[in-house]
Order: C-alpha cells, then structure tokens, then sequence
C-alpha cells in the first residue's frame, strides 16, 4: 500500500503487481491542513488625506485552502480601523457582500491624521485578513 499526500488531500491505492484484477481504494481524509477560508487584501489600503476616500477600491478575497480565490465563498466582509488609530474613525460602507469571492469597499475613509493605521477583514467562516499598514496625511488648503 502507498499513500500519496497532496495538499491535504490524502490517496489510498493498493497495487499489486500486474493483477488486472485488483482494486484500487480511494479517501478523503481531513487530517491535517485548515477547512477554513482564508481572508487576504488582493489591494491594499494606500495613503490618503484625512476625511478623502482611499483609492484606488480596497479589495479583500476569500481564498481556498490551496490559495485560489474561491468564487464559491458567500457572505460578508467587514473591514474595521485597528492599529494607532489615535481616535480616528473609519468612514464609509465598512461590510461588503462578497462577490465571486471578492470584497470591493471603494467608499473607506479615516478621519484623522495619522501613521501606521491598518484594516483588519474578518468573515464568519473565514481566517481574518490585516492589511498593511498606511498613513493618513492633513488634509490639502
């Protein structure tokens, strides 16, 4: 018997010789790896002027426990303003249906002026996503 790992996915095949005769026996097994969803930000928040919104769009994906974007993964995204946030608070359409696996929040502001401010992504059945982290500059006179 030969056991054959692949990604979490584990396959069982018992091969004797030249027997045409003999099965082969295939599973699933669960052991090991994640069954969860994992979040991650395809387009970061970049730095803006307080109180504008942030562009361009910031996108959060769903991605499958191989790392591809799942198309399947249904629900909602919601972003909140986590790190030095100093008090600001985070404008706009903060939770987002995804979409083919896919979160756009093209409205996002911060009000305050600040650095290493991030988002944190988080979905029920999902691994949460941190962004990287930006400034937010005065806004221009």
């Amino acid at each position: 018997m030969h056991r054959i790992r692949l990604a979490g996915l584990v396959v069982l095949a018992l091969v004797t010789g030249c027997d045409p005769t003999a099965k082969v026996i295939t599973g699933i097994s669960s052991e090991g790896g994640s069954t969860n969803h994992v979040l991650a930000f395809s387009s970061q928040p970049s730095g803006a002027r307080a109180g504008d919104i942030m562009t361009p769009a910031i996108t959060v994906v769903a991605r499958d426990t191989l790392g591809n974007t799942d198309v399947t993964f249904s629900g909602s995204v919601t972003v909140v303003l986590a790190g030095n946030t100093g008090g600001a608070f985070l404008a706009g359409t903060k939770t987002v249906a995804l979409f083919s696996g896919v979160a756009s929040f093209g409205d996002l502001s911060v009000d305050k002026v600040g650095t290493g401010f991030i988002l944190v992504a988080s979905a029920p059945g999902a691994t949460p996503a941190t962004s990287a982290a930006f400034e937010i500059v005065a806004p221009a006179r």
